[in-house]
């Protein structure tokens, strides 16, 4: 009997009612279906729960993911991701469409730099472009499509708390560097994708450009900001160091050699930015022991859910793969006897329907794991899959009708949330789908190495 098929089966639904259904905090469901799942370890329960417990705490993805989570919440707080914003729109708003572009190009930018929710991606940078897109002649419904549209970059571009889960479910499978440089590349696709998209919409609604009088000039907005694009350091230096000519160069055993393996990007590359984003606007910091009390009260909230989240995430995979997970997967691929075509199909189609409802952080936490076994178990590429399945769990911010994006779209621009629903699926979730098969199929062509 595939106990751990049932134990996973049950997992993903104590977490889905809880969350969609009685509407409580995802940390809370995550802890819930991992005590659900536990229980079907039998006797053996209390004591695999705390060896899960011991392995989750040693993962360094748990401590990464609080960096991030910190560095995210700061860069914002010091108003270096609007600085950023505004060179932007300085730059790209004079070209027809050019707010919808420097949505787009905002989304990317707020996804690599801070790693935020979809939804919360939404907010920014829709709050800034969505009532610019409307007074330079977008439709409500295509200004909300856009932005909806464009929050998935919130997860599809490296850092983030989706790349952080699936680093931690994959265990040695993957490595740190080789998932992040796989992400930026796939994440590359889906801005490309999103740029045609954008030339599409202003040519199929005849946009034009906005006046050069409701901008600000490009020279004022770098001198005020260009130092908020030093920011972007703390990811290149990390990368160039740990990948390519100059990672090659720096393992001579002359040089650093095998202490060189120790760098690790998730863990370097939020600390290099908390770094530098401190160092750029430290005129912004508190300047008392009570102002970095209140900074510190007001970031902790944003720890609770995604600590609880990776925490039971990594916990519940012990759990799962002390009941034979995988071997249930591989037995039941056998005896199925599916091709491995049609099964990276299935498996995305149902990461992306999860998706609807939930965050792409949420998604990944449910059915991750048994979704990366599946596709490994019948022969994909660990590194080819891991990058898939964010592809597919970034299509939350699109995919309705329960997105949180949608309805954050539609409250800033004022379309109706139901007349977004078939463009984005269209525009946002269908492509997107495509692209997370052909990149777990290997047909386009993502780093491996």
């Amino acid at each position: 009997m595939p106990i751990a098929l049932i134990a996973m089966a049950v997992f993903i639904a104590v977490i889905i009612i809880w969350v969609v259904i009685v509407k409580r905090n995802m940390g809370e469901g995550m802890a819930l279906g991992f005590l659900a799942a536990a229980l079907f370890a039998g006797a053996d329960a209390p004591a695999l729960i705390l060896r899960s417990f011991a392995e989750a705490t040693e993962q360094e993805v748990l401590y990464a993911a609080t960096a991030f989570v910190f560095m995210a919440y700061l860069v914002e707080r010091l108003g270096i991701i609007q600085k950023l914003v505004d060179i932007l729109s300085s730059a790209l708003g004079r070209l027809r469409g050019g707010p919808a572009l420097v949505d787009t190009v905002t989304s990317g930018a707020m996804g690599a730099v801070a790693g935020g929710s979809n939804t919360g991606n939404a907010a920014a940078s829709g709050s800034i472009t969505g009532p610019w897109m409307i007074s330079s002649g977008w439709s409500r419904t295509r200004a909300a499509t856009v932005i909806a549209g464009n929050a998935g970059l919130g997860a599809a571009l490296p850092p983030s708390a989706s790349m952080v889960i699936m680093i931690g479910l994959a265990g040695s499978l993957v490595t740190t560097s080789g998932v992040y440089v796989g992400l930026l590349a796939a994440g590359a696709y889906q801005v490309l994708i999103r740029l045609i998209l954008i030339f599409w919409f202003v040519r199929r609604d005849r946009i034009q450009p906005v006046p050069n009088d409701e901008l600000m000039p490009l020279r004022t907005s770098w001198s005020h900001g260009w130092t908020s694009t030093l920011i972007v350091l703390g990811a290149v230096i990390p990368i160039l160091v740990s990948a390519g000519p100059l990672a090659g160069y720096l393992t001579r055993p002359d040089v650093i050699g095998e202490a060189h393996d120790d760098i690790s990007l998730i863990t370097w590359i939020p600390v290099l930015m908390l770094l530098i984003g401190m160092a750029i606007a430290w005129r912004q910091l508190p300047r008392s022991s009570r102002g970095w009390w209140e900074l510190f009260r007001d970031a902790a909230p944003r720890f609770y859910t995604i600590i609880a989240i990776l925490f039971f995430a990594v916990a519940a995979s012990t759990i799962l793969e002390h009941l034979g997970l995988s071997t249930d997967v591989e037995n039941l691929l056998d005896t199925v006897e599916i091709p491995v075509w049609l099964l990276v199909i299935i498996v995305g189609a149902f990461v992306v329907i999860v998706a609807g409802p939930l965050t792409s952080a949420a998604t990944l936490t449910a059915v991750g794991y048994m979704a990366l076994t599946t596709l490994v178990a019948a022969g994909v590429d660990p590194l080819l899959a891991v990058v898939a399945l964010l592809v597919f769990a970034s299509t939350e911010g699109a995919s309705p009708p329960a997105s949180g994006s949608i309805f954050v779209a539609s409250g800033i621009t004022g379309a109706r949330p139901e007349k977004m629903f078939i463009p984005l699926l269209i525009y946002y979730v269908l492509p997107f789908y495509i692209l997370g098969v052909l990149v777990a199929l290997g047909i386009v062509p993502i780093p491996t190495s």
